[in-house]
């Protein structure tokens, strides 16, 4: 214990007791931004696309809901699947070989998916054209060979040195 004397002597270290701050108004709260206003529903030409990514399972369903419930397209209802430049063109008809699973999972059988290497685990690129009813599901290789050409465009095709 230390003594009386010794405790009269001692002195706060600055550096470990900081001032106190001199009182300021608290600042007032800074406004919220107002936010942009709804646009309306694209209309004409320019139609609503939606995109989505999916992975097919092994079996080779692929699951997607926001783009089946943009769609209208519950469990049961039918659907046909084509093969179309390397992609695969999905559309609600009345007559359909196939319908959306009762988990809202798209089959898709395996000769279209071997005609259009689509692979269970890689990711696909889902396009929903609400307008005309269909999903338009882009593999990973299409997606691949869209954006190097494009980027081969901008670039003008010349090459990083």
């Amino acid at each position: 214990m230390t003594s009386p004397r010794r405790r009269d002597r001692e002195q706060f270290i600055g550096a470990l007791i900081p001032t106190p701050l001199p009182d300021r108004p608290r600042p007032r709260p800074a406004p919220i931004p107002a936010l942009p206003a709804p646009r309306p529903p694209a209309t004409g030409p320019s139609e609503e696309i939606l995109i989505g990514t999916a992975r097919p399972d092994h079996p080779g369903r692929v699951t997607e809901r926001g783009l089946l419930r943009a769609l209208r397209w519950d469990p049961g209802h039918p659907i046909d699947i084509h093969p179309h430049d390397g992609m695969l063109v999905i559309a609600s008809t009345p007559a359909g070989q196939h319908a959306v699973g009762s988990r809202g999972e798209l089959p898709l059988p395996a000769s279209v998916r071997q005609m259009c290497a689509i692979v269970a685990g890689q990711p696909l690129l889902l396009a929903a054209l609400i307008d005309h009813d269909l999903l338009v599901i882009h593999p990973a290789s299409t997606v691949k060979r869209l954006l190097a050409d494009l980027h081969t465009r901008i670039t003008g095709g010349r090459r990083a040195g």
